[in-house]
């Protein structure tokens, strides 16, 4: 997508305190190899802040950054990773009552990793979709709490750390600090497996929530479709989606001054700097 007269108005995040690797090992959460695999020095940590409140504090800072009241939001995104509190709940319609108090729509984005981004792309399709419409707001929060979820071994090489979100996206530009030249998503279906686990899926016996363990997930997807087979399908969607987004900017990669990456640890941040050319220095 190449967005037509889109901006940056505003954005924030609200972290919760800091847990340092050495606190975290000397209380037993993770071990010396799996902390030094990581390249992680600290992680945030919720120790009562709920995702969706987290997303609401993060919201009240973009939109005063932005100068954009809340009668100004055609549209309201909240994207996560993992449940939000409670079963049968509207997480988007909390974000709207705490921090914007407007009636426009408000919604949920569930698309794992890339809800952020896939929220940012949907309410850009909206707003450019009618020209009345001004702003929208998109958020993001998670919270990875236990039992169900250990943040250093559930998924042994990624550390998940809990946060709120949110960025103000305005068609105006005198609201704008950045443009935003391109929009890119490429999808790869078929590796939806690896995070899939059908005996993980049963009920458990007394009623309890099992532990996420995507460690057993991929062990048991790899057994059957091969690791030469992901790392080909990984790789060629992620040079899809950097030739397809840099081609649209009319850029090309020399030119790029900033790289943002997900830090899903050092490890696995190794599939992006030899392909782009990152130096990990």
């Amino acid at each position: 997508m190449r967005p037509d007269g889109l901006y940056f108005a505003g954005c924030a995040a609200w972290l919760p305190p800091l847990v340092t690797v050495e606190e975290a090992l000397a209380a037993g959460h993770c071990d010396p190899p799996l902390a030094a695999s990581t390249g992680v020095t600290s992680v945030a940590v919720s120790d009562g802040h709920s995702p969706t409140q987290m997303a609401a504090y993060a919201a009240v800072d973009a939109l005063r950054r932005a100068g954009t009241t809340g009668s100004e939001i055609e549209l309201i995104l909240h994207a996560s990773c993992y449940p939000q509190g409670h079963h049968l709940w509207a997480p988007a319609s909390y974000v709207q009552h705490a921090a914007v108090g407007n009636q426009c729509p408000a919604m949920e984005v569930r698309q794992a990793s890339n809800g952020g981004l896939a929220a940012i792309t949907l309410a850009a399709a909206y707003l450019a979709a009618d020209p009345a419409c001004r702003a929208a707001l998109v958020t993001t929060g998670d919270r990875f709490a236990p039992p169900a979820m250990d943040r250093w071994r559930s998924d042994p090489g990624t550390v998940y750390g809990d946060a709120g979100t949110a960025l103000v996206l305005s068609r105006q530009r005198d609201r704008g600090f950045a443009r935003v030249d391109s929009l890119v998503t490429v999808s790869a279906p078929a590796l939806e497996g690896m995070h899939r686990s059908d005996e993980q899926a049963a009920p458990v016996p007394d009623g309890g929530r099992r532990l996420v363990d995507l460690a057993a997930c991929k062990r048991a997807f790899l057994a059957g479709a091969g690791s030469s087979y992901v790392v080909a399908r990984i790789r060629s969607c992620q040079e899809a989606a950097i030739k397809q987004a840099l081609s649209e900017a009319d850029r090309t990669i020399d030119e790029i001054d900033r790289i943002v990456l997900p830090h899903l640890g050092r490890r696995r941040l190794q599939a992006y700097f030899a392909p782009m050319g990152i130096d990990l220095a």
